[in-house]
């Protein structure tokens, strides 16, 4: 039997912070502002999309101590359990500025203010992990794409970047990490974390029979992956979720599995831990990957819960169904497993029972003929949802097409595959543009695409016959085209 712990507990300022009782849907930023009064963090936006209230976590992986950039305004509190926690009023905790501080105010890298203690976090975390030394631009950019500023142009908050993230980290946090590894090593206990009662609760089981186990007794609980979306349950649509199971302790849910086959994916890897074996699979997934929300939303969310959610703009699924992924879960001691497309039936329905847990997708390495290809049409290139995400994994015999897996995300309730398209190029010569263009033509005999904010039906059934297309133009001529990673032109959506 598992020992079972009823306090959270994570690293803070060099001590360790143990909560015996908390508000299940707490967030790190109303914990921060309203009981350790540390309003140096700020609430921008609420929703994890501007980066005001970044803060930064410290966990060991790989046998380093690595921080990581995160939205406090959408995350919980109990998933800091065994972590360390540093905010914007740590890093001068001692006195001076820090590197990156002593660098924005030499490039003038704030106006107003009150977003700069976020990119001042993001730009720690890139300073301790050493992603842009020797004046790797495209890095800062990378890490600096999930804060918004109003002020500056970002030109002299980039300059700091480069400036202050150009060597190797010198700071008293790089000086002490092998104490603050034995400090977080002391934390992890292997225990079952439940804070609360039966009818309230913030759980965080350590092994897989715990979670299914408990899952199964409280079938009406959040399962709660890295709360990019069900953070916003809390803070956008005021839900009350006093139950709530998290599965990023189980460690059988962080496996990382790639083999000559294919690659296993645990439900509880981040996007950022899984983008370098899926960007083996095919160089197209590195610039999905890339284009996926911001390092903060990266660094929590997980390829499950996009999955579990089952939301119609999640930008995993597509990627996955042309793939030929396939879905695992467990409902107590009994496990299933299906297609990934048949696990989305209707908007807002997944084949998913009350209590039942997503553990695992598993995902077929291409074979050499087959080619994939991935296009995100969004209003801006970083940090923006999809009005359309087209993947398509097209197999040759020659330069004849054998079999196509073409699927969409963004265009209509579910991710979706487009059979009557994948029957129509089946035969095809991939030479053949106009036999192409007819079969892709068909798409609308597939989709009947929805009108929202993001794009117009007519714009979205349009520009998705043009994806299929050029993905098998692209494929054609052996080229990549660049632009695949261009916005919506300004005008081209519906308001």
């Amino acid at each position: 039997m598992t020992e079972l712990r009823s306090s959270l507990r994570f690293r803070h300022r060099g001590e360790t912070v143990q909560i015996d009782r908390f508000d299940p849907m707490m967030t790190v930023l109303d914990w921060l502002r309203l009981d350790r009064r540390l309003t140096g963090t700020k609430e921008g936006c609420g929703e994890g999309d501007c980066g005001a209230c970044t803060v930064a976590l410290g966990r060991v992986k790989g046998g380093r101590l690595v921080y990581e950039p995160v939205n406090a305004c959408i995350l919980l509190l109990g998933q800091i359990d065994g972590a360390e926690l540093v905010t914007v009023e740590d890093l001068s905790a001692e006195g001076g500025l820090h590197p990156v501080q002593q660098a924005l105010v030499k490039h003038h890298g704030s106006q107003c203010g009150f977003c700069t203690p976020g990119f001042v976090m993001s730009l720690f975390t890139l300073y301790q992990d050493g992603a842009a030394r020797d004046g790797n631009r495209d890095a800062v950019l990378t890490r600096l794409a999930g804060n918004l500023c109003r002020c500056t142009g970002y030109r002299p908050i980039v300059d700091a970047g480069l400036e202050a993230c150009a060597g190797a980290a010198a700071d008293r946090f790089a000086a002490g990490s092998a104490a603050t590894i034995a400090g977080l090593a002391a934390l992890d206990d292997r225990a079952d974390l439940l804070v609360g009662d039966e009818a309230s609760f913030f759980a965080a089981p350590a092994s897989l029979d715990s979670l299914c186990r408990l899952a199964a007794q409280h079938p009406d609980a959040t399962l709660l992956g890295g709360a990019t979306d069900v953070g916003l349950w809390i803070t956008k649509q005021l839900r009350d979720l006093p139950k709530i199971i998290h599965t990023g302790r189980v460690a059988e849910l962080k496996q990382l599995d790639l083999a000559p086959h294919g690659l296993t994916i645990g439900a509880a890897v981040t996007y950022a831990e899984a983008e370098g074996a899926l960007s083996v699979l095919d160089p197209d997934i590195a610039i999905w990957a890339k284009r996926l929300g911001s390092a903060q939303v990266r660094a929590t969310g997980t390829i499950g819960g996009n999955i579990a959610n089952g939301s119609p703009i999640g930008d995993s699924p597509p990627l996955l169904i042309a793939l030929g992924a396939r879905l695992h879960l467990r409902h107590g001691e009994a496990v299933r497993d299906l297609p990934l497309e048949d696990f989305f039936q209707a908007y807002g329905r997944q084949d998913r029972a009350p209590g039942e847990v997503v553990t695992h997708v598993t995902v077929p390495r291409p074979p050499p003929d087959t080619h994939l290809r991935v296009f995100k049409l969004s209003k801006r290139i970083d940090q923006d949802i999809s009005a359309v995400l087209c993947a398509m994994a097209i197999r040759l015999d020659g330069r004849r097409i054998a079999s196509a897996r073409v699927a969409f995300g963004g265009m209509a309730g579910i991710p979706k595959r487009v059979a009557t398209v994948e029957t129509a190029l089946a035969g095809l010569a991939i030479d053949d543009g106009e036999a192409n263009a007819i079969a892709a033509a068909r798409l609308s005999e597939d989709l009947t695409p929805l009108g929202d904010h993001r794009a117009s039906a007519r714009y979205r059934l349009e520009a998705s016959v043009g994806l299929i297309r050029k993905g098998l133009a692209e494929i054609a001529t052996g080229s990549r085209l660049a632009t695949r990673i261009a916005p919506l032109r300004e005008g081209t959506h519906a308001a």
